[in-house]
């Protein structure tokens, strides 16, 4: 006769799988040159977080070996499919390890293209191996163990760096090579990870799904992204449909304003490609009803511009270039953005 066990069932092992694609998280010095560039991969990669990752089963695999510069959005593209995949067959959860500097548009790309329940996590490292106190090793850890925590389902993309929880649709790399370089301006980091354990202080709204990642394919229409300046003429402006591009990012002053003699050229191509306005800042929305002059974002709203709400001009890019690439026209390119931003801010 057995006994029935009373010793509590052990919770299953997480599956974790690992993308990496180059940055300085994976840059050595090679060849002896003094500098260095991406070429660590697999076990090599992990290094020192390969033992601090606990109960969690990690798949390698590695995408791309490049400066996070070299990054497309035709690569998003790639891995939210490898995504997709790997969560059918069974992952918990995924990391995607890359340079930093693209971090911020790579991340908020896979939020719009990856539609899974399951965490996904993109990290990376300001500092490279070969330096004092390197930070890769810390983050990778991190970024593993949250994207293994099933308390972390359903909210987007994120990005684990410094040991902060950021929403990909909010977070900027705000220095050039601070260890506390990203920032999430308008709401904060939603959590940290605490003695290896993730906090969650925050729970960001589901985004509304735009995209249909089955419309899109190999080819991305090419956005033009430009900046305002003080005393710029806009002579750029008027060549922009001529040199091919499918749409325009104008990245106005403050809540969405331009210089009055930018109106016209950007009023003549918004008749042509779809022109979004979003602010300069990084931070808060761009305005709707506030100022009234020529160049403010009631003039530009009225004439055919489309706001980018809480988006900043490189988001607001990705998001462009996306619906461009699934064949989206201007109409639709204004309704998505009008329902993502309803959506971000918790009003769809």
């Amino acid at each position: 006769m057995s006994i029935p066990s009373h010793e509590p069932k052990r919770p299953a092992r997480a599956r974790v799988v690992l993308y990496t694609t180059g940055g300085t998280i994976a840059s050595t010095d090679a060849d002896g040159s003094g500098g260095v560039a991406p070429n660590l991969a697999g076990a090599a990669l992990l290094g020192e977080a390969a033992g601090a990752i606990g109960d969690i089963d990690l798949a390698v695999v590695g995408v791309r070996q490049v400066p996070s510069g070299e990054l497309t959005i035709a690569d998003a593209i790639e891995v939210s499919g490898r995504l997709r995949r790997d969560f059918a067959n069974g992952f918990d959860g995924a990391v995607v390890a890359q340079g930093t500097d693209t971090i911020e548009e790579f991340a908020f790309a896979l939020d719009l293209l990856t539609v899974a329940g399951s965490p996904v996590v993109v990290t990376g490292a300001m500092r490279h191996p070969g330096e004092l106190s390197a930070d890769g090793p810390a983050n990778l850890a991190a970024a593993i163990r949250v994207a293994g925590d099933s308390r972390l389902r359903d909210l987007g993309v994120l990005v684990v760096m410094n040991d902060e929880i950021h929403a990909a649709r909010f977070v900027r790399k705000s220095d050039s090579s601070s260890l506390g370089a990203f920032a999430s301006r308008t709401t904060g980091p939603i959590g940290r990870v605490v003695e290896g354990r993730a906090r969650r202080y925050v729970n960001p709204p589901p985004l509304a799904r735009v995209i249909e990642p089955d419309r899109l394919g190999p080819f991305v229409p090419p956005v033009a992204l430009v900046g305002c300046a003080l005393g710029d003429d806009g002579r750029l402006l008027e060549h922009l449909a001529d040199l091919g591009y499918a749409g325009v990012v104008i990245e106005g002053f403050g809540g969405g304003h331009v210089p009055g003699r930018l109106v016209g050229p950007l009023a003549a191509l918004a008749g042509e490609v779809p022109v979004v306005l979003a602010s300069r800042t990084g931070a808060g929305d761009v305005l709707e009803s506030t100022y009234g002059y020529d160049g403010s974002e009631r003039d530009l709203l009225g004439r055919g511009l489309i706001s980018a709400g809480f988006l900043d001009g490189r988001k607001a890019r990705v998001l462009l270039s996306l619906l461009l690439g699934t064949g989206a026209s201007t109409a639709q390119v204004a309704a998505a953005f009008a329902r993502l931003h309803r959506s971000a801010t918790g009003l769809a």
